[in-house]
């Protein structure tokens, strides 16, 4: 478990996953572990036709779990989408979380294109994008901005409290 999660609400193709990636390597520079829970919002599949877990999972496995020694994967069929709070349990402990999705939550957010306004979405904390909309209280920072978006976060760690 941690107890600094930093959320990231943008719409498809807004560069959520550019940014973060970016993000992650900073970090990493630093010492700091890091993970990443994404919602998906359709089937998908981490297998592919062809290999041994597709081959189980779609015979029938409620589990399916590929390990080397290098990483691991657990696939798991589900009857219903677990919570954030579930989800966050269940990673391995780590210095702070990024979560993709989940924007309804009341989790502290990172607003991605921040040309877009996003009244509706609770916990937003500073707005990211390519120009900063006109009037708003929030912090704005380029996208390309990663040293400074590291560095807000670093000095903001408190408001991301989990």
């Amino acid at each position: 478990m941690t107890d600094w999660v930093v959320g990231l609400a943008g719409w498809s193709g807004s560069g959520k996953t550019t940014l973060l990636a970016k993000l992650l390597a900073r970090l990493k520079g630093d010492g700091i572990h890091a993970s990443v829970i994404k919602r998906a919002h359709h089937d998908f599949t981490v297998d592919q036709p062809g290999k041994d877990s597709h081959t189980f999972r779609q015979a029938g496995a409620h589990e399916v779990c590929v390990a080397s020694r290098r990483r691991r994967v657990l696939m798991r069929e589900i009857d219903e989408e677990p919570s954030l709070e579930e989800l966050l349990a269940w990673l391995a402990p780590c210095d702070v979380v990024f979560v993709e999705g989940f924007k309804r939550e009341q989790h502290s957010k990172l607003a991605i294109s921040a040309d877009t306004q996003w009244p509706d979405v609770p916990g937003i904390k500073a707005l990211i994008g390519t120009r900063a909309p006109p009037q708003t209280s929030l912090p704005f920072f380029h996208r390309d901005a990663v040293e400074d978006i590291a560095a807000w976060l670093y000095e903001h760690r408190r408001a991301f409290s989990w």
